[in-house]
């Protein structure tokens, strides 16, 4: 067996440590009463409605419009696209063609403390209209939260419409610092190619004119035009928080409704689990751990602390991959199959380091050397480990697929509305990977180099008998 230096077992254990700990508990600094969120943890995941109650709500056509079947369901799909892009997976969705009613539950926010059902079904049903219109009319004035006047309803010229959403192929949210060195937050888009010809046509025609940019009947910015713009990139700008550009992005890429929604009637859903439920299974689950962790020094020895700390490993990545730690995988609701899924993983975590401890026992005890039971005892648990997880991968992803928002197998399992069995596969899925990652990789790393250090190279410390050395 090639021996790993020594130093490795110290270097891969800091580093489990270290990534556990600000996976779970995130990082973050204050400025002024503003929270700034550098890492996600726990406190950011966005619990589902089993676990923190959230809304119900009805929504019809406004106005009486009478609208088509296909309407209905792209009105569907891109309500489903906005819960999806805020980290929403536990909700309900359901489109009514009889009677043109859209029924939708759904969870708090993670920073919500009081629930206001008025904004989280203004933010789902919005029309969201983007438009670009010339000059900067309006009817109306109104002041918002923050004290800002909210300009509302285009008039005269602004009434009409040069480009509208449609045209637009990302947004993004952004920020600059401004000459005062304060960070402005703005959102960027990016254009179609036709967008791009028609954004060109509007910056030739209104140079030196003001192309005002609205949200449905509300006045986002109204710049200057400065120069004729050929490269298909446009900005909206207008004190935004970094919040509000974020949302206004992601309302931008899910597209507009095809039809006004009105609320025909909503209602607040209590939390299945009572109020102190969360923090009871946080301590039980500190408790539970620590029995796992002394069990597994008591009975394996070193292979059992080598063991906890990747289980410490699995848990932070597990984590990490629901809160939204990683940039590129965006935050997932929390239900409470998917903490069924994650503890599953971590039980499954538990069993490989155990093949593996066993393996290695049997061998030291069959008359090997510790190098050799090392690698023997690996290389015998490997087909075990890899043969259960792969089955447990294959059923989450068909979880997944049939239970996702996607619905990729419908045509074979029919149509599924319902994120609380994705929720359960996601996190068993997640567990199983990151299972792969520390229970196989990482955890064998260290200990082929912590058997190098010469005064823990004792068979016992191994599994072996106390009286071989």
């Amino acid at each position: 067996m090639k021996r790993v230096p020594k130093p490795v077992f110290f270097i891969v254990a800091l580093l489990i440590l270290a990534f556990s700990f600000t996976a779970i508990f995130g990082v973050s600094y204050y400025t002024g009463d503003n929270k700034n969120t550098v890492l996600k943890g726990i406190g950011d995941i966005r619990w589902g409605i089993d676990i923190r109650g959230g809304v119900e709500a009805t929504f019809k056509p406004a106005n009486n419009y009478d609208a088509t079947d296909e309407q209905l369901e792209s009105a569907k799909s891109i309500i489903e696209l906005r819960m999806i892009s805020q980290g929403i997976t536990d909700y309900e969705l359901y489109a009514d063609r009889n009677s043109d009613r859209i029924i939708v539950r759904f969870p708090w926010k993670s920073d919500e403390t009081e629930f206001n059902a008025v904004n989280a079904i203004e933010e789902i049903s919005s029309t969201a209209n983007l438009t670009f219109r010339p000059g900067k009319s309006y009817e109306s004035t109104d002041v918002g939260s923050d004290g800002e006047y909210i300009y509302k309803t285009p008039t005269g010229d602004t009434a009409t419409v040069l480009m509208d959403g449609s045209a637009v192929e990302k947004a993004e949210a952004q920020y600059y610092q401004d000459d005062s060195g304060k960070a402005q937050y703005v959102v960027s888009l990016t254009l179609n190619e036709e967008g791009a010809k028609t954004f060109q046509e509007i910056t030739t025609t209104y140079l030196n004119q003001t192309v005002s940019i609205w949200m449905d009947d509300i006045m986002l910015s109204a710049p200057t035009v400065q120069a004729t713009i050929t490269d298909g990139k446009a900005q909206i700008s207008g004190s935004f928080t970094a919040k509000q550009a974020t949302e206004l992005a992601q309302k931008i890429n899910a597209g507009a409704l095809p039809f006004q929604l009105e609320t025909a009637n909503y209602g607040n859903i209590s939390a299945t689990l009572g109020e102190n439920a969360l923090t009871a299974m946080a301590y039980a689950a500190v408790v539970a751990f620590i029995l796992i962790a002394l069990i597994m020094i008591i009975f394996y020895r070193l292979p059992g602390f080598v063991a906890i700390i990747a289980l410490i490993g699995q848990m932070g990545l597990t984590v990490a991959a629901v809160s939204g730690y990683f940039p590129a995988f965006p935050s997932f609701t929390m239900t409470l199959p998917g903490i069924a899924g994650m503890i599953l993983s971590i039980g499954m975590g538990v069993d490989c380091n155990v093949i593996t401890a066993e393996r290695i026992k049997e061998e030291l005890r069959g008359g090997r050397t510790l190098d050799g039971a090392l690698d023997k005892g690996s290389k015998n648990s490997l087909s075990a480990i890899v043969d259960g997880n792969m089955t447990v991968v294959i059923v989450s992803i068909i979880l997944m697929l049939v239970f996702g928002p996607s619905n990729i197998l419908s045509f074979i399992f029919g149509e599924s509305t319902t994120g609380t069995i994705y929720a359960f596969g996601y996190t068993l899925l997640v567990g199983v990977i990151s299972n792969f990652i520390m229970g196989i990789f990482f955890s064998r790393l260290m200990l082929r180099s912590i058997a190098g250090i010469k005064p823990l190279r004792k068979n016992w410390l191994f599994g072996g008998a106390k009286d071989e050395k």
